[in-house]
Order: structure tokens, then C-alpha cells, then sequence
């Protein structure tokens, strides 16, 4: 029997297929301005989320995402769905981890591959046939001990998970649910996941540029280094360590109250 006559006569029919999904936490470090011209922009470290319309988990919050297709990669469905459910499109995505549970859909068997993208600045996020309200979502995720704390903020919304750090395999740490609210499915434990994907990449300053636009100034750098690491660095540590990573050019920013600022570019390595 040649390959071609094995496929011809190939019955997929014998093997349960579970249906197969990408979801994406879309983060971004975003400004928060006050009157005080003098002083440079809060940052904050945000996570899109879209409000369920339908069930399961109507009115629920949840990251965007949805089924694979069977003409694209998993990639492109991450991207695809964000730009359906959001109106973002995000610029490139890395992958966080499979997702298998069991229950985790109460439709079907559904096995969710986890991807997390970053945004260079404030975008205009819209809602869309395909989700309900959109909004970003303040981020904050704490630990003490094995036990964390998920709390996202938006205008007088405040969703909080208690969770605990369950396994470190390969590097990567998984959650599992302990109280509190829950996005829709297991998505705070996606974003748990992804947080905590994002954090232990934070020293390498490479990965944690993806977060800035193609020219930046170096506080720039070291307000999304502090907001994901969610403590101060010292300037002179930070530049120093940033040096390797990063080149000047001949262009300055200039704004109101602020002195003009050397603009820089990620180094070719």
C-alpha cells in the first residue's frame, strides 16, 4: 500500500476530535495624567477584556478569543478573534501554554492554546458584533506565599481571584482557583499564567521592549520595566543594564513642561 492509498482509505471518524481554541491576554502599559504638568505620567500595566453577550458565562468578562479555523494557524486565530471582539490588532503574540482541563467549556471538550501580546501605547478598543462592551482593566497581581491575588479595575468594576501557584514545570508556573470572582472560563487563570510569563521575561530587556513604540526615551523604558515588575528601579542601575539593549539616535521629544529627551532604538544584535 502506498501513502496515498493509506490516506485515501484513512478513517478519522475512529478518533474523538476535541474542538480546539487561542486565547489572548492583550496587555498594555498605559497613562494615567494628571494636572500636574511638571510630573511625568502614571503607568499602568492593563488587560483587554470583553463582557460576554451570549452564554455560557453571559455578561461575564472574559479575554478575547475563540475556535481555530481550519485555514489558519493558532497564531493567526489569536489575532483574528482580538480584531473581531476588540477592533485591536495586535502586532505580534507569544505563546504562554496549553489549556486542558476537563470542564473548562461546559459545551464541549475544548483545548485552548494561551498567547499574550503587548501594546506600545494607548489604542482605540471598540465593541463588536461579535462581543459586548469592551474595556481595559487595571492589573494588579500579588503573592503571598503560594497564594495570589488577581484584582482588575475598571471605572466602579473590581474583579478579584484568589488563587494558588499549583505546580512549576519547565519554568512556568500554573494556578488553580481558590475564591473570589472568575472571568468567563478559566481565563484568570490564563492571565495568571500570562502575568507570570510576563514577569519572569521582565529582565530581559529584549522581550520587555515589545512593549514600546520603534523610538522611545529611556524613562520611557524604565516606566514599563517598574510597572511590570510593580516596584522602583534605580535610574542609574537601569541605564546601565539598558545599554546593552539599546542605541541612541539624532532625534529628541519634546513636550510641554519637559526638557527635550534623547530618543533611542532597540540594538541590532
Amino acid at each position: 500500500m502506498t501513502e496515498k492509498e493509506f490516506l485515501q482509505e484513512y478513517d478519522i471518524s475512529q478518533f474523538d476530535r476535541p474542538s480546539v481554541a487561542a486565547d489572548i491576554a492583550v496587555l498594555a502599559i498605559r497613562s494615567e495624567y494628571t494636572d500636574n504638568y511638571r510630573r511625568e505620567a502614571n503607568k499602568k500595566l492593563s488587560v483587554l477584556l470583553v463582557k460576554r453577550g451570549d452564554y455560557p458565562y453571559k455578561d461575564k468578562w472574559a479575554l478575547p478569543g475563540g475556535f481555530l479555523q481550519q485555514n489558519e494557524t493558532l497564531e493567526e486565530c489569536a489575532v483574528r478573534k482580538t480584531i473581531e471582539k476588540t477592533g485591536v490588532d495586535p502586532v505580534s503574540v507569544m505563546p504562554t501554554g496549553v489549556f486542558s482541563e476537563l470542564d473548562r467549556d461546559p459545551r464541549t471538550r475544548v483545548i485552548s492554546h494561551a498567547f499574550v501580546s503587548v501594546l506600545t501605547e494607548d489604542v482605540d478598543i471598540k465593541s463588536t458584533g461579535e462581543a459586548g462592551e469592551t474595556k481595559w482593566f487595571d492589573v494588579e497581581f500579588t503573592r503571598e506565599g503560594e497564594s495570589c491575588t488577581l484584582r482588575l479595575r475598571s471605572d466602579n468594576i473590581t474583579i478579584e481571584t484568589i488563587m494558588k501557584r499549583s505546580s512549576h514545570k519547565f519554568g512556568n508556573y500554573r494556578y488553580t482557583y481558590i475564591s473570589g470572582d472568575k472571568l468567563a472560563f478559566d481565563h484568570s487563570l490564563i492571565l495568571a499564567a500570562s502575568l507570570s510569563a510576563l514577569r519572569k521575561n521582565a529582565d530581559n530587556y529584549s522581550v520587555t521592549m515589545d512593549f514600546l513604540p520603534d523610538k522611545f526615551t529611556l524613562n520611557q523604558f524604565q516606566c514599563v520595566q517598574e510597572a511590570i515588575l510593580n516596584k522602583p528601579l534605580l535610574a542609574a542601575n537601569f541605564r546601565r543594564k539598558a545599554a546593552a539593549f539599546v542605541e541612541e539616535t539624532d532625534e529628541y521629544i519634546t513636550g510641554a513642561g519637559h526638557r527635550p529627551a534623547k530618543l533611542y532604538t532597540r540594538k541590532e544584535k
